[in-house]
C-alpha cells in the first residue's frame, strides 16, 4: 500500500539557486549530451537492424514498437512521478538506461537482441520523460511556454545533429562497424549523469519558479485538482491522430539505403540535417505559440503528410527533402507539442497528463510504425494516400478542439 507523500509548508520548502533561464540552458544541455547518445544511435537503426537480416515490416515495427514504448509506459511513470514527487530521481534512473542500452547495441550479435535494445533506450525514455517535462515545466512557467520549451528543444537539437556527425565519422573511418560507433557514445552518456546529479543539488526543488509567478502553493494546488480538463482529451486525440501518419526514420533510412539512394555511412549525416531543421521549426513554433497559441499546430498534419510524399521517392534530392521535411516535423512534436499540455493541465497533475497524453500518442506510434512498414512493402502510392487521409482527418480533430476550447 502506499504511504501518501507529507507535505511540506512553503517556508520549508528549498528555493532554486539559477534563473529560470539559466536552469532552461542547463537542462537544455543534458539533453543535448543525451541526444549525442540516443540519436546517435537512432540514426542508423534501421540500417543496422537490416544488416542483421531484418526486413521493412521488422525494422517497422520495432521502431514503432520503441517508439509506443517511450509513450506508452509513461501511463506508469506519469502517475508514480506525481504520486511520488521524486522527479528528479526518475528523471535520472531513465537517462541511465539509456546511457547503458546504447554502447550494448553495438556488441549486439544477433537480430532479438538488437530490437531488445531498442526498445530498451526507449523505456529510458518513458521513465524519464514525464518528471523530466514537469520539472522544465516549473520554469517555462516564468520565461514563457512556448519559448522555454523551445529553446530547451534547440540545445536538444545540438546533440541531435552532432550525435549522428560523430557516428557517421566513426562509421568512416572503421568501414562501416557498428561496434565502435556506438561504444564511443558510452562517453557523453556518463556525462548526462554527471551533469544531471549536479543540477539536482542546485535546484531541488523546481516548482519554486512557478510558485513565484503563480502565488499558489503546492499542496493546495494538489488538494484542489480532480479530472484532467477536457481540452486536454481532445488535444490528445488531435496528436494521436497526427501521429498515426507519422513514419519513423527507421523506415526512412531503411529506404533510402535498400534503394541504393544512400550509403549507411551517410545515413547519420541526413539525421543530422534533420535535427538541424528540427531545431529551427521548434524555435520559430514556439515563438508564434506565445503569440497566436495552439493554432501553429496546423502545420503537423501538412508537414506529416508532406514526408511520406516526398521520402519514398526514388529520386535522392526528393526523398533527402523528404527526411527534411521529417525534421521539421519533429521539432513541432517535440517542443510546442509539450508547452500546450502544460498550459492545460495544473502543475499538481502535470507528469501524470504528460504520461496519459504519451501514453495516447505511444500507441498511435505503433500504428504509425507498422502502417508506413507494412504499407512500404506493399504499395507506396497507396501508404501515401491512407497518410494523406488520416491527416485530413487529424486538422478536423484540431479545428474541434480550438471550436472546445472557445466553447
Amino acid at each position: 500500500m502506499n504511504r501518501p507523500v507529507p507535505e511540506e509548508r512553503d517556508e520549508e520548502r528549498p528555493s532554486a539557486r539559477m534563473g529560470p533561464w539559466r536552469f532552461v540552458v542547463w537542462f537544455g544541455t543534458v539533453s543535448m549530451l543525451a541526444d549525442v547518445v540516443y540519436e546517435g544511435a537512432r540514426s542508423i537503426t534501421g540500417p543496422l537492424l537490416a544488416s542483421l537480416g531484418a526486413s521493412s515490416l521488422v525494422v517497422g515495427v520495432v521502431t514503432g514498437a520503441g517508439e509506443a514504448a517511450a509513450l506508452g509506459l509513461r501511463l506508469v511513470s506519469g502517475p508514480m512521478a506525481d504520486r511520488t514527487r521524486r522527479f528528479w530521481g526518475l528523471a535520472i534512473a531513465g537517462y541511465a538506461l539509456t546511457a547503458v542500452s546504447v554502447p550494448l547495441l553495438g556488441v549486439a550479435g544477433v537480430l532479438w537482441a538488437a530490437c531488445v535494445l531498442v526498445i530498451a533506450e526507449r523505456v529510458g525514455k518513458a521513465v524519464r520523460s514525464p518528471a523530466k517535462d514537469t520539472l522544465l515545466s516549473h520554469a517555462t512557467a516564468a520565461t514563457g511556454r512556448g519559448r522555454g520549451f523551445a529553446v530547451h528543444e534547440a540545445l536538444d537539437q545540438i546533440g541531435a545533429l552532432a550525435g549522428p556527425l560523430l557516428v557517421a565519422g566513426v562509421l568512416a573511418l572503421t568501414g562501416n562497424n557498428y561496434g565502435p560507433a556506438l561504444g564511443v557514445l558510452a562517453v557523453p552518456g556518463i556525462a548526462v549523469l554527471l551533469l544531471l546529479f549536479w543540477l539536482r543539488a542546485r535546484v531541488p526543488d523546481p516548482e519554486a519558479y512557478e510558485r513565484e509567478v503563480t502565488g499558489v502553493m503546492p499542496a493546495t494546488a494538489r488538494a484542489s485538482e480532480g479530472r484532467l480538463p477536457r481540452a486536454f482529451w481532445t488535444y490528445a486525440a488531435f496528436t494521436a491522430a497526427t501521429t498515426t501518419g507519422f513514419a519513423t526514420f527507421g523506415v526512412l533510412s531503411y529506404h533510402l539505403v535498400e534503394r541504393h539512394l544512400l550509403s549507411a555511412a551517410w545515413v547519420p549525416v541526413l539525421y543530422a540535417g534533420a535535427m538541424a531543421v528540427d531545431a529551427v521549426a521548434a524555435l520559430a513554433t514556439g515563438w508564434l505559440y506565445d503569440r497566436v497559441g495552439p493554432r501553429v499546430l496546423l502545420a503537423l498534419p501538412v508537414l506529416t503528410a508532406g514526408v511520406v510524399a516526398l521520402a519514398f521517392t526514388d529520386t535522392v534530392a526528393i526523398a533527402v527533402a523528404g527526411s527534411l521535411v521529417w525534421g521539421a516535423a519533429m521539432g513541432i512534436q517535440e517542443s510546442t507539442l509539450r508547452a500546450t499540455v502544460a498550459d492545460l493541465v495544473p502543475s499538481g497533475r502535470r507528469a501524470t497528463a504528460y504520461g496519459l497524453f504519451a501514453g495516447v500518442v505511444g500507441a498511435a506510434s505503433l500504428a504509425g510504425g507498422a502502417l508506413t512498414g507494412g504499407l512500404y512493402g506493399y504499395s507506396i502510392p497507396l501508404l501515401i494516400t491512407v497518410v494523406v487521409a488520416v491527416q485530413v482527418l487529424a486538422v478536423a480533430l484540431l479545428a474541434a478542439t480550438r471550436a472546445g476550447r472557445r466553447r
